[in-house]
């Protein structure tokens, strides 16, 4: 633990011994991203027992439908407000009432006996898993060099396509061994013995001591004296990172629609029954998540002298899964179409990681958790949200594989946000840099 009477030593790294500025990283990394995998298979296995739900409980589509949408409105709705929260009340207690809430809300699911009541659990685990994707990369971030901020950023970004497929695939065994309400107490049961880890390991104090750029503390702790905070404002007027907001949610776009309409588009075009059809498509949802990890490692390797390539890289992620996506859904059934779009498929969101590090990199570090919040909120409105609700309605009139052929276009919009963003870095680190000290050192490899 860090002792509040030695304040001097907080921010001396050399002061801690190699072996646990070594190891203590990667425990909060996996911690932070097992919470990750935990947050989306409690949101997930609601999918696998949707067919049980609705013979039990006699619900139609549109009341199964609210059960998984109550749970991203909140997610849209709280991410900002909760994110500056955590920035000034301390990341660390921050993720833990969160991992807590939804955790208990997801067992409040197991135990439910209406519609009424599963809709209340669902609100509640909306709340709780509202912001934390945005605090919980924040806190990763704080502990490792810049120079690995996109492998680490799309490593912990792709959580959500493997917590999404582990939540639906075991959920759905459990439920079929056991009972769809002991589907959700494993979930919650996972969560709640994560977050106790995450409790025993981390602190405000440990993270402040291990802190690559300056720890993330909130207003009057003593180990940042001076109590200075960027102001929010921050977060919108450099124009760099604004562009970097908007590249990275349409970057998402395609890649919300590959994981919404697989499943549709082997059911009606390969002739696959809905349970394999699903299970064909999580191998292209684990493509999206393998591709944002490893085109994150990609972009650490080359970017290690010229920070700026970076945008470089991000770009080329969207010119090359546009020509995939475009080439591949326009040929015939057939291995060659498929090989096409899983190409596509993992590159889809490869741009993540270093939208997500220049996010970091042009954004003071008090505000790291906010960035990161406005960033998630870009995501879901532009991509996440957005592409599979138009595709859905351009489907409804030229049918879904004309509709998902158009879907790559937006990865033209997402190139150009990127590149005025790239060509606009240098003033974006110039702003930065005027002010106060703290926000010049996550500029630097």
């Amino acid at each position: 633990m860090v002792l509040q009477d030695q304040p001097v030593e907080v921010d001396t790294p050399t002061r801690t011994p190699s072996r646990k500025r070594r190891i203590f990283p990667w425990v909060v990394l996996a911690l932070t991203f097992g919470l990750l995998l935990s947050d989306y298979m409690s949101r997930q296995v609601l999918s696998a027992v949707f067919p049980i739900l609705k013979a039990e409980w006699d619900l139609s589509d549109s009341h199964l439908a609210s059960l998984n949408s109550i749970v991203a409105l909140m997610v849209g709705l709280l991410t900002l407000p909760l994110s500056i929260l955590a920035d000034r009340w301390g990341r660390v207690r921050s993720l833990v009432l969160m991992a807590v809430l939804w955790s208990v809300a997801t067992l409040l699911c197991a135990i439910a006996t209406s519609y009424e009541q599963m809709l209340g659990a669902r609100f509640l685990v909306g709340v709780g898993e509202a912001a934390y994707g945005s605090v919980g990369i924040a806190v990763a971030l704080t502990v490792f060099a810049p120079r690995v901020h996109a492998a680490l950023a799309g490593a912990f970004m792709s959580g959500g396509s493997f917590g999404s497929v582990i939540g639906v695939a075991i959920g759905g065994f459990i439920a079929v061994q056991f009972g769809w309400r002991w589907s959700f107490a494993a979930m919650a049961i996972f969560g709640l013995i994560l977050v106790a880890l995450f409790r025993a390991l981390v602190s405000e104090g440990k993270l402040a001591r291990y802190a690559i750029e300056g720890p993330p503390t909130a207003i009057g702790d003593p180990h940042r004296p001076d109590g200075y905070r960027a102001p929010l404002s921050s977060l919108f007027t450099n124009p760099a990172v604004v562009w970097t907001y908007v590249g990275s949610g349409l970057q998402m776009f395609p890649a919300a629609v590959l994981l919404a309409w697989m499943p549709s588009f082997f059911n009606r075009y390969y002739g696959l029954a809905p349970d394999k059809a699903g299970v064909v498509a999580s191998v292209f949802v684990l493509l999206i998540g393998s591709g944002m990890v490893v085109c994150g490692v990609i972009t650490d390797r080359v970017s290690r002298e010229t920070p700026a390539t970076k945008w470089t890289s991000a770009i080329i992620y969207c010119v090359i899964a546009l020509g995939c996506l475009g080439l591949g859904f326009s040929m015939s059934n057939g291995p060659v179409q498929l090989v096409l779009i899983g190409i596509g498929a993992f590159f889809s969101a490869g741009s993540s990681g270093p939208a997500a590090a220049m996010v970091a990199n042009l954004t003071h570090t008090t505000l790291r958790a906010s960035a990161m919040g406005v960033a998630t909120i870009a995501n879901s409105l532009l991509g996440l949200a957005l592409g599979p609700f138009v595709i859905g309605i351009l489907a409804d009139h030229l049918g879904l594989l004309d509709a998902l052929r158009l879907s790559p276009l937006a990865y033209i919009l997402a190139a150009l946000a990127l590149l005025l963003g790239r060509r606009l870095f240098p003033a974006g680190l110039r702003k930065l840099q005027q002010l106060r000290p703290g926000g010049v050192s996550n500029i630097t490899n």
